[in-house]
């Protein structure tokens, strides 16, 4: 990892974490597919450059799924290690998926990694007049993991655990000084 923008890595680990997965359909490399919503236009713009100065001499696709979603593909044999998860070992949940430690003990690279989650799994509302903040994710290493990057940059985020009729979720929310935590983590979802 020492020729590639950890930075940007750290984003992109985020995003997938998010809204990816990873397949080999082929079965000689390894797909990474975001799905985005293609009214986030800017966001889509913006993970595919993110792929592209990670994987320069690899084609990264746009490929309309619905009319209102798309996905983002890329095939590359780096991705399992960058993520730290495997293909064919099931889903992220049932891998329990966690945030590789170098972002974890490093604030910038937490930072980044935070943004692609909440660009994806994220929502900004309003309740009782009242800006919240809020990520979602049915597994819970990831969601343990978010709680304490959040913690670490000195907010005071609370877990929620919900149990549905397929598994459990988790709400991480914060209600206190989110305007700050949102500079701080420059989201952008447009």
């Amino acid at each position: 990892m020492n020729t590639i923008n950890k930075i940007t890595l750290a984003y992109v680990v985020g995003v997938a974490m998010g809204d990816g997965n990873l397949s080999n359909p082929n079965g000689r490399a390894i797909r990474l597919r975001i799905t985005c919503d293609t009214k986030y236009g800017e966001l889509i713009n913006k993970i595919t450059s993110s792929i592209k100065e990670l994987l320069p001499n690899n084609k990264v696709s746009i490929v309309e799924r619905k009319k209102t979603y798309c996905d983002i593909s890329c095939y590359s044999n780096k991705w399992e290690q960058w993520l730290d998860w495997k293909v064919g070992r099931g889903s992220k949940c049932d891998q329990n998926i966690r945030v590789p430690n170098w972002i974890k003990n490093n604030k910038k690279y937490s930072i980044e990694c935070l943004r692609g989650l909440f660009e994806t799994d994220g929502s900004i509302y309003f309740d009782r007049g009242y800006q919240m903040i809020i990520l979602v994710s049915s597994i819970p290493g990831l969601a343990t993991d978010a709680f304490e990057m959040i913690k670490n940059l000195g907010f005071n985020p609370h877990i929620y655990k919900i149990t549905t009729s397929k598994r459990h979720r988790f709400n991480i929310r914060l209600s206190k000084n989110v305007g700050e935590f949102i500079q701080q983590i420059n989201i952008q979802k447009s």
